[in-house]
């Protein structure tokens, strides 16, 4: 039976001497890899290798069957065409790095509407401002909405804020306090959107500070979550 769906690329591993595998988070069945025989020989139709850069949106038409580990694709369309994501340095640096931690963190198989126009929307946005040097923080922060532990701000006020439990305190309760710096720029991006990021102003050294104190969240609140391996590069491409 074939299926129609959105899809955006979160990895790509060549298989073989002709092959894709790629793992997409999809809007009808969340995470879903698929085997894309002889496309990196294929010079027309449907299966150019340049439609599953990272990150792209597709538009999917799939032979799926829920047994089976990795899936097939009939036929494959753009879905949005980026300007820039692909072909501007500083956001393709973004791009793998997101990439990255999206493979890592997303695992459910099943849809969730709320999550993917969350992830289409913001990629977009990314795509047509020229604004987007602390898009990844607040991209990071809001994505811990959709998988369970966006902070809760009830008690913003207070002068800490608890990781492992993911709410502000009054007291240093535990070594994964957090303080100084790092709470009051959670503070700042708690309260802004992302045609507002710009306004809060975040020196390099800040900017890296966080980014490894978040990623340090997701760790702890996602069992399988692995830092990602580009994270040096990123620093050193935004610093």
């Amino acid at each position: 039976m074939f299926t129609t769906t959105n899809a955006i690329v979160l990895s790509k591993l060549r298989y073989r001497d002709n092959d894709l595998i790629i793992k997409c988070y999809t809007q009808k069945e969340g995470i879903v890899s698929y085997h894309l025989r002889g496309v990196l020989k294929s010079k027309k139709g449907n299966s150019k290798a340049a439609y599953f850069q990272l990150l792209s949106q597709l538009q999917l038409v799939t032979d799926h069957k829920s047994k089976r580990s990795l899936q097939y694709i009939k036929e494959v369309r753009i879905g949005n065409m980026y300007t820039s994501l692909h072909t501007n340095v500083l956001k393709s640096a973004i791009v793998m790095f997101l990439s990255e931690v999206l493979s890592s963190s997303l695992q459910e198989e099943e849809q969730n509407d709320t999550l993917y126009n969350y992830l289409e929307a913001t990629l977009q946005w990314l795509d047509t401002n020229d604004s987007f040097a602390n898009f990844h923080l607040l991209f990071l922060l809001n994505l811990t909405k959709h998988l369970g532990f966006y902070p809760d701000k009830t008690g913003k006020e207070a002068p800490y804020f608890n990781l492992n439990d993911g709410e502000f305190q009054f007291e240093k309760e535990s070594k994964y306090a957090v303080s100084g710096e790092n709470l009051i720029l959670l503070k700042q991006l708690l309260g802004t959107t992302f045609d507002a990021i710009e306004e809060v102003k975040i020196s390099s050294k800040q900017r890296q500070s966080f980014l490894s104190l978040i990623l340090f969240y997701f760790e702890l609140h996602l069992g399988s979550f692995k830092k990602p391996k580009s994270l040096h590069i990123f620093n050193e491409v935004f610093n």
